[in-house]
């Protein structure tokens, strides 16, 4: 039987997006505690598929699809604006398609202006109201109001009118600052997205015999399966080591790993691979937070997952992206190999000299491309030892000498050193596990 939360989740699911959501609305309804009705709704907050806005309330929205997370609801505007909603509440689940700054004589404004834009105005009423018969909402800046018809208006289309405090630029950046990090984010692969799911999974449960796991290795060729209790809990992961020499008739509850390594599916793929590579796991189940069983993945699923994600076109470049594509060029000699990199502003501290967060995504950087020399795969960093000599000028470029001092079938030891115009501005010493592809 599915626990309160899980009734509660179900619940909220099963409400028509737009709908308000209160505490004490669910408990009444549900009949449970207001401490489990709020876990449950923050829950599905974290899910996507309810949005809690200041001055309005908590609302359910339409969940978005992953390949459309670049797209931002109304109601997420308000949040990242700090906005106050005047009119048309009833449409912030719709997703916007684009802003458009109102910053023109009205009839050009309206060239730009179509259904499901977010018109960004000052306090100009007549472009309140087109906007709205367009099919756009409105964002309001400067704090301003606007009249009641465009209220009423709002109300009629469903359409949200928004005013923020912030003036017009601080809006857009806000925005658009929303907008990029949401593309980071895309790219970023959990393991919800890879995983095997339940209703596919061969799971065991407790009483069943070692003769099953036999009957089903032969079916499958697999040899790693979960054992899960009626409710379908993780009880532990029956293998091909547990069951060799065991009479067939014996229970797998006397012979499974109990207590076995999880992962929940909103953990990114490359967490799993480095949890699978530290323990030795070839299977992890994938369970949510009453350690229900959501599904599993394989160490084979996580490395193409990896390997898939290498291939995708940069879209929002991350703080280590910036920092690896200032490489500048390689030169490759017969017994090592040098990399040219560039010290921008953004890579300094408070005092204009490179950071210690930097300088250990370059070492890691070169470290991770003289090992693809000598090897193909992926690594984890085990161990990093960095010695700051002389402090690194903004503005200026750095020669990068990795030597590999050992490389093996799991294990790489490379020592690195940084140099500045001829001298010694830094050394590091890396221990990493390598990952085959």
């Amino acid at each position: 039987m599915a626990t309160k939360h899980n009734q509660i989740l179900d619940h909220i699911n099963s409400l028509p997006v737009g709908h308000k959501i209160s505490v004490r609305q669910i408990a009444k309804e549900l009949n449970v505690s207001e401490g489990t009705a709020y876990r449950a709704i923050k829950d599905a907050e974290n899910k996507g598929y309810v949005s809690t806005i200041e001055r309005v309330g908590t609302i359910r929205i339409e969940k978005k699809k992953k390949e459309n997370i670049e797209r931002l609801t109304y109601a997420e505007v308000v949040n990242i604006v700090d906005g106050q909603v005047l009119g048309g509440r009833e449409g912030l689940h719709k997703t916007l398609s684009k802003f458009v700054i109102g910053a023109m004589k009205l009839e050009a404004m309206m060239r730009y202006t179509d259904a499901g834009s977010l018109l960004i105005v000052g306090n100009r009423t007549e472009a309140h109201r087109l906007a709205l018969e367009a099919g756009a909402a409105v964002l309001i800046t400067g704090g301003f109001d606007t009249e009641e018809h465009v209220k009423r208006l709002a109300d009629e289309l469903s359409m949200p009118v928004i005013s923020s405090s912030y003036d017009t630029f601080t809006v857009a950046t806000l925005i658009n600052r929303a907008i990029y990090d949401q593309l980071i984010k895309k790219e970023i692969v959990l393991v919800e997205d890879i995983l095997t799911p339940v209703e596919e999974t061969i799971c065991f449960g407790p009483e069943d015999t070692v003769q099953k796991w036999h009957d089903y290795s032969q079916q499958t060729m697999h040899g790693r399966y979960p054992v899960v209790d009626e409710s379908l809990k993780v009880l532990g992961i029956v293998t091909s080591k547990d069951v060799i020499g065991v009479p067939l008739d014996t229970p797998v509850e006397k012979v499974m790993t109990k207590n076995p390594i999880t992962a929940n599916g909103k953990v990114s793929v490359a967490s799993a691979a480095r949890m699978m590579v530290w323990e030795g796991i070839e299977l992890l189940p994938v369970v949510d937070e009453s350690n229900q069983l959501q599904g599993i993945i394989s160490r084979q699923d996580v490395l193409q997952a990896l390997q898939m994600l290498q291939r995708q076109p940069q879209v929002g470049e991350t703080i280590e992206d910036i920092v690896t594509n200032q490489f500048l060029d390689t030169k490759e000699t017969k017994t090592e190999n040098v990399y040219r990199f560039s010290v921008t502003p953004q890579m300094t501290n408070s005092i204009g000299t490179l950071s210690y967060g930097v300088f250990t995504t370059i070492v890691t950087e070169a470290t991770n491309r003289v090992l693809r020399t000598h090897k193909k795969g992926d690594l984890v960093v085990e161990n990093l030892t960095i010695y700051f000599v002389k402090p690194v000028q903004i503005d200026t470029v750095v020669e990068v000498y990795p030597k590999v001092l050992e490389v093996g079938r799991k294990f790489g030891k490379v020592d690195v050193e940084v140099y500045q115009e001829g001298e010694v501005v830094g050394k590091a010493l890396l221990m990493v596990q390598l990952i085959d592809r």
